[in-house]
């Protein structure tokens, strides 16, 4: 398994990064990317501290740790400048908080993120096909959630997806222990979104795809 979007207590997620990251390896987990929420308050309080407890665990457990962050609530026109900040500052990757139907996330924010070339878009709702078609051409990711609420629309972002030819990837968007993904679980998620019992397998291979070329660019 490998899962790009999770949090640690350095937003709102529940856990230590060492815990994070020591759950994700006794449930097989081969990578883990910790993007905490951020806005311009706190990106260069985090990302430092996520790339510095990333390059520790790494060396020390058998799971690869990428440090990221997940730009979240901030004004669309802000999300270009702080997405480049944030490589700056370190991170891997970088997740744009999308316009899930479950908050009241800005409207044009799913835009602004393709148009930035975030890593990727994380819950993106009600999604258009025009989006999705930037997005396969920004080499953006787009996410399968399954996380409760944000998962409502998988089953949209999944067909606007295919139609537009853009990568899909299955995180969990963990914020407690209870939120971290069995291999199971994500198969019946990725069916439940309408991609196929046996679908898991080729979103993970997006998701080795993206941290290939996150790793590369570092």
């Amino acid at each position: 398994m490998i899962d790009l979007h999770t949090h640690s207590l350095f937003s709102d997620g529940e856990l230590i990064p060492s815990e994070l990251v020591r759950r994700c390896e006794a449930l097989g987990y081969k990578a883990v990317a910790i993007t905490d929420h951020a806005d311009s308050s706190t990106l260069d309080f985090i990302i430092p501290r996520i790339v510095q407890v990333a390059e520790a665990l790494s060396k020390n457990q058998s799971v690869k740790v990428i440090p990221g962050i997940e730009l979240t609530h901030v004004p669309p026109s802000l999300i270009a400048s702080l997405t480049r900040q944030a490589r700056e500052l370190g991170a891997a990757i970088v997740v744009v908080h999308g316009e899930t139907v479950v908050e009241p996330v800005s409207p044009g924010t799913n835009r602004a993120a393709i148009e930035a070339r975030a890593d990727i878009l994380a819950h993106p709702g009600l999604l258009t096909l025009e989006e999705a078609e930037m997005a396969a051409q920004n080499g953006v990711f787009l996410e399968i959630s399954g996380r409760s609420g944000h998962s409502f629309t998988n089953g949209h972002v999944a067909n606007m997806g295919r139609q537009a030819g853009a990568a899909l990837i299955l995180n969990s968007d963990a914020h407690s222990p209870s939120d971290l993904l069995t291999r199971e679980l994500a198969e019946k998620i990725a069916a439940g979104a309408g991609l196929g019992m046996n679908s898991l397998d080729s979103l993970l291979e997006n998701s080795q795809r993206l941290l290939d070329r996150c790793l590369s660019s570092r």
